[in-house]
């Protein structure tokens, strides 16, 4: 099976404008978090090739530097799935496209990896995404977040067979518990991963944006409202902290997530 790996990043962020070109410290010095998220996708095994996809002059000189591969996109694709659906478009002939987000630097190269064979594995679905459950510090941290009026992680909740019903950035299902840190808990963080199949890729252009991307702001909510199947793939943290850049408060939180996995 023959994987393309595409890393979306624009710099017009609404949330944090420039964000890919932030500089985040790791034991290994000082380097921007596109070039991190770069280097969690070339960690990753059975990938053909990778690409950084943006439409912006900044970050492509500023990968090309470091050795990415880059393709220059439209400025009017409205998120990332859109950006990948053009570079499946100039490189066709592979058999799953992966969107790593610009964003997620701690992604382990074993969630990319139990997605792509997830989706092998699962014929019937179009987009596959991997899902963590959150323990009692996660959870925590998520209401946290939404308390002090902030976009934290993004939830997710499925059926039978791992079938994706609904994704959010509320939590949840709902729970009124009180957690312990180390407590499993019934709500799983949504990891910002997708391995598409080229035609439901392909497809999602042509789909209007329906009303709950629209509220929640999530392009994987395109895919539900037009009947298409979502596999979540569960996956397991193995100890590692893991988190995206989503406001200028995760650079600290990520930086420490660095200096722990020295």
């Amino acid at each position: 099976m023959s994987v393309l790996l595409v890393i979306p990043a624009r710099y017009a962020s609404a949330r944090y404008p420039g964000k890919p070109l932030v500089s985040l410290k790791g034991p290994d010095g000082e380097k921007t978090l596109i070039r991190r998220s770069w280097q969690a996708a070339m960690a990753v095994r059975g990938i053909a090739r990778v690409v950084i996809a943006t439409d912006d002059v900044r970050i492509r000189d500023h990968a090309s530097s470091f050795g990415a591969e880059v393709i220059m996109t439209s400025s009017t694709a409205i998120n990332g799935t859109e950006r990948c659906a053009e570079v499946a478009a100039l490189l066709p002939g592979y058999d799953v496209i992966v969107n790593l987000q610009g964003d997620a630097p701690l992604t382990p190269a074993w969630f990319v990896e139990e997605l792509i064979a997830g989706l092998y594995a699962a014929p019937e679905a179009d987009i596959a995404t991997p899902v963590l459950r959150c323990d009692g510090r996660a959870l925590n941290g998520f209401l946290a977040d939404r308390r002090a009026g902030r976009v934290g992680g993004t939830t997710a909740v499925f059926g039978t067979g791992m079938r994706g019903l609904y994704f959010s950035k509320e939590v949840i299902p709902f729970t009124n518990r009180v957690y312990a840190d180390s407590e499993s808990t019934p709500v799983f963080h949504h990891v910002g991963v997708y391995a598409y199949r080229p035609e439901a890729l392909a497809a999602y252009p042509s789909w209007h944006v329906g009303p709950l991307e629209m509220l929640e702001g999530l392009e994987q909510l395109r895919f539900l409202e037009n009947g298409r199947q979502v596999l979540c793939v569960q996956v397991d943290g193995r100890g590692l902290a893991f988190w995206e850049l989503n406001n200028p408060s995760d650079v600290p939180v990520i930086e420490a997530a660095l200096a722990a996995m020295a």
